[in-house]
């Protein structure tokens, strides 16, 4: 009989000033089948995920025994960001020690990849991915984290490195849920953004800043690219996704509930379950490029008054808010320059010049380096 295993990796440094562990939930069985890696929180002041990954636990264990493979279920990432607060503030994005952004800095392990995997590739793709998987397995392994942040992140990326799928579940600050994935991707999330109702895809071949989900997936574009088509190495065989469930403040049963029994089915639909499919719902977005998202920013402080409501379509030089100046009254009418999905937007009401206000999926690339924001 098959019985979930429950793993504690210890994550502070041998000589650290704190000490923090990480619990990771295995169901099935490694080697009969996909592999399956889903997370939450790595920002850790983003909640809703954690919620979802309750009722995906539960799920799990209730189908384990028609489970084809293996899923690792890690409902929450960083126990490093959920210790961290500022005046009373949870605080869970940025590693308080370094700086650092928690969704940053991972090791991109192509790079040794393609010096290692010299001369040891053949014209089987799937004994090639095989190849690969143990060559990632050993640079991650490899790793010398200098930091509890860098440990942590070693842990995570080896629990994820030669998985079939990576599901990191994140929030916007306010949001639609939206998805981002690597452009060689684009066919095979489609259906888990049919499934989750997501507003928007953003694709990018390198978002910029070596993220979680591209630390999985990256690698195997590169290598492609790299060693041709003689050796030929799949580019989507680890579909690696970040899927951010709307907002902050979207923490509510239905919602969990209805995101998880989403995931599911999508696994379903990836031959890990034997369940029932229900119809696959009609997509409510097209993949765009992430370089053609809009980012807009306060040209001034003022008061933030949105016009327009999220997942609403725009077009160019329609106001998406207003600024105003709380002093003289002065209110600057901030556009969009895109055509698109307003997906995300701040909850913050009063901002200072250069802070983020909205940001809008456009169907056409525009912009270049790095992608994501901070």
């Amino acid at each position: 009989m098959i019985t979930m295993q429950v793993i504690t990796h210890d994550v502070s440094l041998a000589d650290s000033s704190m000490r923090c562990q990480l619990t990771s939930f295995h169901f099935g069985t490694p080697g009969s089948g996909k592999k399956v890696y889903i997370q939450a929180a790595l920002h850790a002041d983003e909640v809703p995920g954690m919620l979802v990954a309750q009722f995906l636990r539960t799920e799990l264990a209730a189908l384990e025994d028609r489970l084809h493979g293996e899923v690792i279920l890690v409902p929450a990432a960083n126990p490093i960001g959920l210790a961290q607060a500022i005046q009373g503030a949870p605080f869970g994005r940025f590693d308080l020690t370094t700086g650092i952004n928690f969704n940053r800095a991972y090791k991109h392990v192509a790079d040794e990849l393609k010096q290692s995997l010299k001369g040891k590739l053949g014209l089987d793709a799937a004994a090639n991915v095989a190849l690969v998987r143990d060559h990632a397995r050993a640079s991650v392994a490899a790793w010398q984290p200098g930091t509890d942040a860098e440990a942590l992140k070693k842990i995570l990326l080896s629990l994820a490195i030669d998985a079939d799928i990576v599901l990191d579940l994140h929030c916007d600050n306010e949001a639609v849920l939206h998805i981002y994935a690597g452009t060689p991707l684009a066919e095979r999330v489609k259906p888990l953004a049919a499934l989750m109702g997501a507003h928007a895809v953003l694709l990018a071949l390198a978002g910029g800043g070596e993220p979680f989900d591209e630390a999985c997936s990256r690698l195997w574009w590169d290598l492609a690219a790299h060693f041709g088509p003689d050796q030929p190495i799949p580019e989507n065989a680890c579909l690696s996704t970040t899927v951010e469930l709307r907002g902050e403040m979207d923490v509510n049963y239905a919602c969990a509930e209805r995101d998880a029994r989403a995931l599911l089915q999508f696994l379903a639909r990836e031959g890990m379950f034997e369940l029932p499919l229900a119809p696959l719902p009609a997509a409510l977005c097209e993949p765009t490029p992430l370089e053609g998202v809009q980012p807009i920013a306060a040209p001034h402080a003022g008061v933030l008054v949105f016009v327009r409501e999220l997942g609403e379509q725009v077009k160019v030089g329609d106001t998406i808010a207003d600024l105003i100046n709380p002093v003289s009254g002065a209110s600057t009418p901030l556009r969009a320059e895109v055509d698109g999905v307003l997906f995300a937007r701040t909850a913050h009401r009063h901002l200072l010049r250069g802070m983020a206000v909205a940001k809008i999926a456009g169907a056409t690339a525009y912009r270049a380096g790095n992608l994501l924001s901070q």
